[in-house]
């Protein structure tokens, strides 16, 4: 099995549409002769995005290339190994949990369910194939499938997205979302047998995270940010680092993946119970902690923050290519101290690279398509537009 990293991905941000103020038609104000013409309200200026999050999407899609590039030098290494096991706690939780705060107004509103489709769902299947085809010819495995029901390496995150984003509504609905929401992740860490179909394990396992992303509202973000916050967040970072450097030759990473239950880890269910919980408890602490050290003013990486989908998917095909082509053993220095730093910026610039707007562009096709000719026109959509025109 291979495991994926969290990040994002993207958690697809989408941008806000720009509103136009209209002037009176003539209908509505019939000039005088002698009356001056007054000039057109000017279009108002696109809703502005809020540095905070791009800041911490970019942030985080690093930190999910540099783990990624550490999986295959830290057998050797406890110090790599502690910070792998830390990086991943809370990385893919903060992903998720962005996700399911910009997810608060997803409905079945036609121009959201094409937003979904172009934004999600195709980006699944292009590199759900993509990837597949790549470990076909690339890794010399001609019987490994194209399966778009058992997602492969990263893309399961977009499975998850778009299962997440399809059943908001619920979760906005129901009284105790929360609640709800943990013990079906309990549930599913003691469930042996859910199957790999769409990766529903590690979905129902991370779901708490999506929720509370849900219920979050933009004052929750402005208390983690306090002076306060950021003073206690640094101290509880530290600790956990210490922590993980002792339990590193003591726990098996696959907890953190959250794809298979404690059956099939080889401990009881009530050890399961108690895993599932205290690192669902750890995950929120460390993300609020992250948050709280994220920079809240825009900085020379916030505008990547809106390219982390583009960062997240082609960041794999780098690290499939190292690992196809055997490059790690065949220069041994990399799992060196110096090696693994060496490692850890190399794939924290290619990552950063992606996120750039002139990938973005050539990748549009594929992450961010427009596909107007796929959909029927929405009237709504089509009623605003006459409005416009009539004005």
């Amino acid at each position: 099995m291979v495991h994926a990293p969290y990040g994002y991905q993207r958690a697809p941000l989408p941008l806000a549409r720009e509103t136009e103020l209209h002037p009176p038609t003539s209908a509505q104000a019939p000039p005088r002769p002698d009356a001056t013409r007054a000039p057109a309200a000017a279009p108002a200026a696109k809703k502005q995005r809020d540095a905070l999050f791009d800041n911490a999407k970019f942030l985080a899609i690093v930190l999910v290339a540099m783990a990624h590039a550490w999986e295959p030098l830290m057998d050797g290494s406890r110090t790599t190994r502690a910070l792998y096991m830390f990086i991943y706690t809370f990385h893919m939780p903060a992903f998720i949990l962005i996700s399911g705060y910009f997810s608060r107004s997803f409905d079945m509103r036609p121009d959201r369910l094409r937003r979904l489709v172009t934004g999600v769902v195709v980006p699944y299947v292009i590199f759900e194939t993509t990837y597949s085809l790549y470990e076909k010819w690339g890794n010399d495995d001609p019987g490994h499938e194209i399966s778009l029901l058992d997602p492969y390496y990263l893309t399961w995150f977009l499975a998850a997205l778009f299962i997440w984003r399809m059943t908001t509504p619920i979760w906005r609905n129901l009284r105790y979302p929360m609640t709800i929401s943990v013990v079906v992740s309990v549930l599913a860490s003691i469930t042996p047998n859910i199957g790999d179909d769409l990766d529903l394990q590690r979905v129902l396992q991370f779901l708490p995270f999506f929720v509370l992303g849900l219920r979050l509202k933009p004052e929750h973000f402005q208390l983690v940010q306090r002076r306060e916050a950021r003073l206690l967040a640094v101290p509880v970072m530290l600790a956990t680092v210490v922590f993980s450097y002792w339990a590193a030759p003591r726990m098996t990473l696959n907890w953190f993946y959250r794809g298979t239950s404690s059956e099939q880890l080889g401990v009881g269910w009530w050890e399961g119970v108690v895993m599932a919980l205290g690192l669902t408890a750890c995950s929120i602490v460390l993300t609020a902690c992250f948050l709280a050290l994220v920079p809240r003013n825009k900085t020379w990486f916030t505008s990547l923050g809106a390219g982390t989908l583009c960062g997240y998917l082609l960041h794999g095909l780098l690290i499939k290519t190292i690992e196809y082509t055997g490059w790690i053993d065949d220069y041994g220095w990399l799992k060196s101290p110096l090696g693994e730093v060496f490692s850890t910026l190399f794939m924290a610039a290619a990552v950063t690279v992606f996120c750039t707007k002139p990938v973005r562009r050539v990748m549009r096709f594929a992450t961010e398509p427009e596909m107007a000719w796929a959909f029927r026109p929405d009237p709504v959509e089509g009623a605003r537009r006459r409005e416009k025109v009539a004005a």
